[in-house]
């Protein structure tokens, strides 16, 4: 469908681009690196055929395929995102191309003794005799979301160069700062115009995702007293013991690495402590809104029973929600993830249907009145060194995109 050269040399030109993005900055792009790939995606858009290409001072880009049917076709989108984490340094990103893999250990780093395994990484084992782009060990490779910017940019250049292939209005949607969780914020989904969209975001080979978490954010901050230590009895309060008694008045098991499939946590990921003064910094998740709003419950409730054992209020909690289930907004057009899933099956793909455990700019974009299923783009590992990406899983989703199209216009003829 797309050569594999001319896809490896588009995907690479595009992680070599360092567009980490910054939870710091309060701009958008909330970093300036961002405009250079940005910039440059506008260019190739334009430069592929496709029309109405814009970017808006926030660098949110959108570009049009125009329909080359004439019976009436809904106008469709697809989107991804072009920053990559702050989990993990993106800059001077140096791709390795592991021909035809042979099922062992790849070598990443000789120097750093950094080793892609996959008696650690099973999922290496799914791809024997396939083409894998790596890291050299010291940065992420950025497939995250940049596979699905290639995918679609493929996807978009074969459409226009196979007018045979018949498909409605096809709208593309990059944005920025998606790792942050902001990707959707400033996206305008009037401008878009799609009546659905796909987020080409997922990462095994065969995903297809329309459930996520409900998602918050928590801050606990406790108040404590400092007093010379030599003359505390009866009056230094201590607030990292009070944050300590807080932690483990959580329950244990309910945290990311004792948790999976649908199941639910509240993860502490910051500390920050003295004497005088200690905030905590939670996530957290669930795909039940009852049990989502039963965490937030929970967090204030510790709070409330340790300020009533102090007799005084001690602790403060802020609760904010990050994002929803977008199941609710999908389930009543459940149609859009059929013919995804019929896309898949047409291209030799078993579609692998689960939850996400996180979110994706779709499941915001669904509460904005956009139904926005998410698509495998086929990267492993994300938001770190031993990430790769399956040369022949991005020709896959090239040719799901291809696949939905046609059929989107194929659905309405009949």
């Amino acid at each position: 469908m797309i050569e594999k050269d001319k896809l490896i040399k588009r995907f690479i030109s595009y992680v070599t681009v360092d567009t980490e993005s910054d939870p710091e900055s309060n701009t958008t792009p909330s970093s300036a690196k961002q405009w250079d790939l940005a910039k440059a995606l506008v260019e190739e858009l334009k430069e592929i055929g496709l029309e109405d290409v814009t970017i808006d001072e926030n660098a949110y880009i959108m570009a049009t395929l125009p329909s080359n049917v004439d019976h009436e076709v809904p106008v469709i989108g697809f989107v991804s995102h072009f920053d990559t984490t702050p989990d993990f340094t993106g800059k001077d990103v140096k791709p390795q191309i592991v021909e035809n893999y042979d099922g062992k250990d790849i070598i990443l780093n000789k120097e750093q003794n950094i080793v892609l395994s996959p008696d650690y990484f099973e999922d290496l084992l799914l791809y024997k005799g396939q083409t894998i782009i790596t890291t050299d060990g010291t940065t992420l490779l950025g497939a995250d979301d940049k596979a699905g910017i290639a995918e679609i940019i493929s996807a978009m250049e074969y459409l226009i160069k196979h007018p045979e292939v018949k498909h409605g209005k096809i709208r593309v949607g990059f944005t920025p700062d998606e790792e942050i969780g902001r990707g959707a914020h400033k996206f305008d989904v009037k401008k878009f115009g799609a009546e659905w969209a796909y987020t080409m975001d997922g990462s095994q080979v065969g995903e297809l995702e329309y459930e996520n978490f409900n998602a918050a954010g928590a801050v606990v901050t406790i108040k404590g007293k400092i007093v010379h230590p030599g003359y505390a009895k009866g009056k230094m309060v201590n607030s990292m013991y009070i944050a300590t008694d807080y932690i483990n008045s959580l329950p244990r098991l309910e945290t990311p690495e004792h948790t999976s499939d649908r199941e639910g946590f509240f993860h502490l990921y910051s500390v920050n402590g003295e004497v005088d003064s200690t905030k905590l910094q939670y996530i957290i998740r669930d795909h039940d809104k009852e049990h989502f709003d039963a965490r937030k419950e929970m967090v204030q409730k510790l709070a409330d029973e340790l300020n009533q054992q102090f007799e005084k209020e001690v602790i403060t909690v802020e609760i904010n929600d990050q994002y929803f289930n977008m199941r609710e907004k999908i389930e009543p057009v459940m149609h859009i993830v059929d013919i995804a899933e019929e896309a898949m099956k047409k291209a030799g793909i078993t579609p692998l249907i689960k939850p996400i455990r996180g979110g994706t700019d779709g499941s915001q974009l669904s509460f904005m009145g956009l139904p926005c299923p998410n698509i495998f783009a086929g990267g492993h590992n994300f938001h770190g060194r031993f990430e790769y990406v399956p040369v022949e899983s991005m020709q896959k989703a090239i040719e799901v995109i291809v696949n939905i199209a046609q059929l989107v216009a194929k659905e309405k003829q009949h």
